[in-house]
């Protein structure tokens, strides 16, 4: 058994220890700090420190006075593919005026309206200009105004309805580039599209940027105005924003190459980002012909038509006598003397129904197929009904007049 007091000394000699202990590790410390810093200036002389070391500046050593608040021009160089791209066609996209009469009587005349053109090709002295047809449309002169303000007036080469395409000639003195076709094949949606126009007749060479929407949309056209459908129009659809004075413009891709000549939009308040564009492939064979012909060299049979859906039941069983399982197609209304339809037989009240292997449902599907799939000259098959019963003919098509 031991006494109270004999852990208090171990405790004393323990606290004698400890004090020894903590005097010793505060002069190392002391110690090292003083190494440390007088070592630092020479650690990063040699570069072992990740950052400098300042040492305070003496009298021998100048200050600087830095000016944080000091202006500077920094010149910036911003060319990006859509910049080249706009630059490469820009001078080749053009305005195009519509002059007309005040009225029948009155020499006297002022613009109606302004559209957009572009420049594709330079031959001869002359330049020659794609544009759309409503943009050219009754139209008593034109005139196109270049880049740089210049202008021109412009001779009307040719123009069609069914496309909504036109072609101009003006002299090329000030002219300064053309157009490269692209190729609109190709073209795949989301993949980038510039358009370039002169959108509401005064603002010229504007550009928009989008996106390839879709490639192959098939828009309704009522052709006459009079409110049934002619034609189905083959376009391109994009974002891009194509706004009214932008028609007839450029729509490229990101190489700067034209792959489509700005048309339409979809005009109604809940509808936004959504415009059109002829595709240049379907285009260019209609320019060459408007270019060299005046006119579309198309095939025609010599028949009006109306669509078997503007029948009633009645005439179609009591009149046509067709059987139940026919239920679209195109009846003839009249055959023209001496035309294809004629020399091949066919007869008013005739109900088509195929040409050659593609079936026809209406009169838009026939005038489709015959104006995109068939040539001046060529043969084509024709399946139709006549008093209930089933009967094809052939017949050489010849050229359309206007």
């Amino acid at each position: 058994m031991g006494y109270y007091d004999q852990d208090y000394d171990n405790i004393q000699k323990q606290k004698g220890n400890r004090k020894g202990t903590w005097l010793a590790l505060i002069f190392a410390a002391v110690l090292g700090g003083f190494i440390v810093l007088f070592s630092m200036p020479a650690l990063s002389n040699i570069g072992l420190l990740p950052y400098e070391f300042a040492t305070p500046a003496t009298g021998d050593e100048e200050e600087v006075n830095v000016d944080n608040n000091v202006n500077r021009t920094v010149n910036l160089s911003i060319t990006t593919n859509v910049t080249e791209a706009v630059e490469k066609i820009a001078d080749a996209v053009v305005s195009v005026i519509n002059i007309q009469k005040t009225s029948f009587w009155s020499e006297t005349a002022s613009e109606a309206g302004a559209g957009s053109g572009v420049i594709y090709k330079k031959a001869n002295g002359k330049a020659f200009i794609v544009t759309n047809h409503h943009v050219v449309e009754g139209a008593s002169q034109i005139e196109v105004s270049l880049t740089d303000g210049t202008r021109v007036p412009a001779t009307l080469l040719g123009s069609d309805v069914w496309t909504d395409l036109a072609v101009l000639e003006i002299d090329a003195t000030s002219v300064k580039s053309i157009a490269e076709f692209g190729n609109s094949d190709t073209l795949k949606p989301g993949e980038p599209a510039i358009a370039i126009g002169n959108p509401l007749g005064q603002f010229s060479s504007s550009v928009t940027q989008g996106i390839i929407s879709a490639t192959e949309r098939t828009i309704p056209v009522d052709i006459n105005k009079d409110g049934s459908i002619d034609w189905n129009a083959d376009v391109i659809q994009t974002d891009a924003a194509i706004n009214p004075g932008n028609s007839g413009g450029a729509l490229i891709n990101i190489g700067g190459q034209l792959i489509g000549i700005n048309s339409m939009k979809i005009a109604r308040e809940s509808v936004e980002g959504i415009g059109f564009a002829i595709p240049i492939n379907l285009a260019e064979p209609i320019i060459e012909d408007l270019e060299l012909f005046g006119e579309v060299q198309r095939p025609q049979m010599g028949i009006s038509l109306v669509s078997l859906s503007q029948i009633s039941n009645y005439h179609r069983e009591e009149t046509l006598k067709l059987p139940e399982d026919v239920k679209a197609g195109i009846m003839i209304r009249s055959v023209s003397t001496l035309s294809p339809a004629d020399k091949a037989g066919l007869q008013e009240l005739d109900v088509i129904v195929k040409m050659d292997d593609t079936v026809v449902k209406d009169d838009i599907d026939l005038r489709k197929y015959l104006y995109m799939k068939k040539e001046v000259g060529d043969e084509l098959e024709v399946t139709f009904y006549r008093d209930g019963k089933k009967k094809t003919t052939v017949l050489r098509l010849e050229k359309q007049s206007y």
